[in-house]
């Protein structure tokens, strides 16, 4: 399902971005988060929950859902629950749902066909559709500064990765995570409001069905983790009560 922001004079402005990150662990999707919003502290831990973010770019009101990240090496089924529950959950952090899905690959990285059918399964959580409102963004640190894109990834699985972009209708950009510069964030920002404009002024949304199982799933889960959490504290504290009751006022 898409929902479309557009007037009679055509495609609105839009003002207020609404952007998802996706990707495997350690692909650079925090730092791109950061880049985006302005903020400059780090996250010091891995993402294990969906992060909100605001920020502005350029007078804009920006919004980005930064997701916890997968194992490179693994398939949808090897993914525990709670994750794959994160990435479906994802669009409702910036209702009604993201204009713009980043899918953050690492360019300076092996990148196999189990990587690639990793990258497809874990997208398609939100649905086949989802490829119509995604940008790949290929991620690169210092070291790669003087080597052009298409010459890093002929050598590391052209095919692969050429079907991720042609998989995006043809829509990527790259991106130096550790000295990106105004004019790189600018042009993903362009990039991204000509794929709104392409989609008629649509954003993106899941199945509403769909999301309200995986919420009630998700309820479920923190429920059982509280009641966990619950009886080890209890279990701490009833030693030392009886402790204290045995040494007396006087002791």
């Amino acid at each position: 399902m898409a929902t479309c922001e557009a007037s009679e004079f055509g495609v609105q402005f839009l003002f207020d971005l609404r952007i998802v990150l996706l990707g495997n662990r350690a692909a650079g999707k925090t730092s791109l988060a950061n880049l985006i919003t302005g903020h400059a502290e780090p996250h010091l831990r891995r993402t294990a929950q969906c992060v909100k973010m605001h920020g502005d770019f350029a007078g804009r009101q920006v919004t980005v859902v930064d997701t916890p990240g997968w194992w490179k090496n693994y398939l949808v089924k090897e993914t525990p629950e709670f994750q794959k529950q994160e990435i479906v959950l994802s669009v409702a952090h910036c209702p009604p749902g993201p204009h713009a899905v980043l899918l953050i690959i690492r360019v300076d990285a092996l990148f196999k066909e189990k990587h690639r059918r990793s990258v497809q399964e874990h997208l398609e959580l939100l649905s086949e559709r989802v490829w119509n409102h995604t940008i790949v963004v290929f991620t690169y640190r210092d070291h790669l500064q003087e080597q052009t894109l298409g010459k890093y990834i002929g050598s590391e699985g052209e095919s692969l990765l050429l079907w991720l972009v042609e998989k995006c209708g043809h829509r990527y950009h790259v991106l130096n995570t550790e000295r990106a510069t105004g004019t790189q964030l600018t042009g993903l920002m362009e990039k991204i409001d000509a794929m709104v404009v392409g989609n008629g002024g649509c954003h993106f949304e899941v199945d509403r069905k769909w999301m309200h199982t995986v919420e009630g799933m998700m309820t479920k889960r923190y429920m059982r983790a509280n009641q966990r959490r619950k009886m080890v504290q209890e279990q701490w504290e009833t030693p030392l009560v009886r402790q204290g009751k045995n040494q007396g006022p006087d002791s």
